[in-house]
């Protein structure tokens, strides 16, 4: 594979909502997603949804110009802390891509985002099967334990 390409999403751009859309359906189609893919009417609404939403943000992983990997994210809002936080909602890498360090590459830029806009922490949930999703949140800085995770960066 050719170095990996992360970008933050932008969704005026087909490029990025075709990549956002397959991307997500290949996420739901995994067995760590739901196992099946996306019904029609999420397919065919979820771009606009996302667009519409006022704290999305996607970062994709290209290999040249293929989609390889999502982290699709929301900001929310510490209350301890009295700053925003930025929620991974998904991270995904396809199958045949795994183990090159892509997943990694996009918390890296989640991080780097978060730090810049001066967010006190990254939040995310992972499932008790995903046990190799757990181990790269653990060794990225996430704390451990049940299916609830955070990494502080203050």
């Amino acid at each position: 594979m050719k170095a990996t390409t992360i970008v933050e999403a932008d969704l005026s751009l087909l490029q990025h909502r075709a990549a956002v859309l397959e991307l997500s359906r290949d996420y739901a189609r995994d067995p760590m997603g739901s196992g099946s893919d996306l019904p029609l009417a999420v397919q065919e609404s979820l771009i606009d949804g996302l667009r519409a939403h006022p704290t999305t943000l996607i970062l994709l992983a290209f290999d040249a110009d293929r989609p390889v990997g999502i982290a699709t994210c929301f900001f929310g809002f510490s209350t301890f802390a009295a700053r925003r936080l930025i929620n991974v909602h998904d991270l995904h890498v396809r199958a045949e891509c795994r183990g090159k360090g892509i997943g990694r590459s996009l918390l890296e830029a989640v991080e780097a985002k978060a730090r810049a806009l001066g967010c006190c922490k990254l939040t995310l949930e992972v499932q008790e099967k995903n046990l190799v999703a757990q181990a790269v949140y653990r060794s990225f800085g996430f704390s451990d334990g049940g299916l609830f995770r955070e990494k502080k960066l203050v």
